[in-house]
């Protein structure tokens, strides 16, 4: 099952979603939140890597009303970037996360699921995983290196499902003010777990990727398995 096409939710079209199945059922289900850069050959690994610890990945194509089917490269070079930014900008997050609540309901009543479905998102993604803590039924959330969290701590109190987070000290796009701004906002906030990497930049937990971590990386990744066990199943 590579590919289900679902129906936004405010009937402006179809939009396409890789899935991974895991080898045993029933299983938990994880909508994989794209970085800016598509639902690209990274994101689809992502996917693979969370079938092969048992459960059913879903990554949506948040891009689709701008572009569909966009995968692009994040060493391949100034104009990948510049592709990506602008695909940002253009960007509307209110229905990406509705297009994330409409993947989350269908993650729940595919064949071979327990009906338990978290969000797990990169970058972007991160910055979406958070907002799916807050506004969608999300069993569980796990955000990787968000961006712009800090003006999103108005919402926090809505925060429903657990929500993990991971934060790379050296972010270059989340400068220690924003990280010291998230860290203090979230305080006290007992369904949300905040951890900093020490010396990492964004994207450390991209294999292969010019930022990529291995330590740090294998830290968060065994945090995120623990968490998604333990409330998926």
């Amino acid at each position: 099952m590579p590919e289900i096409t679902l129906d936004a939710a405010d009937g402006s079209g179809r939009f396409a979603c890789h899935v991974v199945m895991p080898k045993a059922a029933p299983a938990g289900a994880v909508v994989m939140i794209q970085e800016i850069f598509g639902v690209n050959a990274n994101m689809r690994a992502l996917c693979e890597w969370a079938a092969g610890m048992g459960f059913i990945a879903v990554a949506p194509d948040l891009f689709w009303r701008q572009e569909p089917g966009v995968q692009l490269d994040p060493d391949g070079g100034q104009a990948q970037w510049e592709r990506a930014f602008a695909l940002m900008n253009g960007f509307d997050q209110d229905k990406g996360l509705a297009d994330i609540q409409t993947a989350i309901t269908a993650a729940r009543g595919m064949q071979g699921a327990n009906g338990k479905v978290g969000t797990m998102g990169f970058c972007l993604g991160g910055r979406m995983a958070f907002k799916a803590a807050c506004h969608t039924d999300a069993d569980c959330n796990v955000s990787y290196y968000g961006v712009g969290l800090e003006n999103l701590l108005d919402e926090a109190k809505a925060i429903r499902g657990p929500l993990l987070m991971h934060i790379a000290e050296k972010d270059k796009f989340v400068p220690p003010e924003a990280q010291a701004r998230i860290l203090a906002g979230l305080s006290g906030n007992t369904k949300v777990t905040a951890h900093v990497y020490p010396g990492v930049d964004h994207a450390f937990a991209r294999m292969g990727g010019h930022a990529w971590d291995a330590r740090a990386a294998t830290i968060a990744n065994g945090r995120t398995a623990e968490f998604l066990v333990e409330y998926l199943g």
